[in-house]
């Protein structure tokens, strides 16, 4: 019974995000903004503390946790900042598949020519996801369709 009532609760929260997409967006990048924040606050004390052992692993973790306190100020005052990252994140990993499936595709890797086809496949799709996502819109749609899948999954799951 709990679960169904958390599959109803998704589908719900899945058809107001894809209404409003921007819904899905914004407290996505506040959660995970307080996290980098809070990320960059411990990387900034301990290399305060690292400092007196090793200065130039403090300073890396210093220099770390600003940038991580920057990023997480960034994603909670400015979701398109969390979307922007969150496509061209996913449009690395892209490049990286199709890189993977070519060198795969020539070596032959696993004899096989067809694990490196299925790369560059993935790949190419996860560079127009990657281009699609930086748009916050977008990305609240995709959200909002995770949502609405998942709580129908769980919906029809046996057990």
């Amino acid at each position: 019974m709990q679960k169904m009532g958390i599959a109803i609760i998704l589908i719900i929260l899945g058809l107001i995000v894809l209404a409003f997409p921007v819904l899905g967006v914004v407290p996505a990048a506040v959660i995970t903004g307080f996290l980098v924040l809070l990320f960059g606050l411990g990387m900034l004390f301990g290399g305060l503390f690292e400092i007196s052992e090793s200065i130039i692993l403090g300073i890396l973790e210093i220099l770390l946790g600003i940038i991580a306190l920057i990023l997480g100020i960034g994603f909670i005052f400015n979701p398109a900042l969390f979307a922007f990252l969150a496509g061209l994140i996913i449009y690395i990993v892209g490049i990286f598949f199709v890189i993977a499936g070519i060198i795969g595709v020539i070596t032959k890797a696993g004899n096989s020519r067809w694990n490196g086809v299925v790369s560059i496949i993935i790949g190419l799709l996860y560079i127009i996801v990657g281009s699609i996502v930086t748009n916050p819109i977008y990305l609240g749609i995709l959200i909002g369709l995770w949502l609405l899948i998942m709580g129908i999954i769980m919906l029809f799951q046996n057990d």
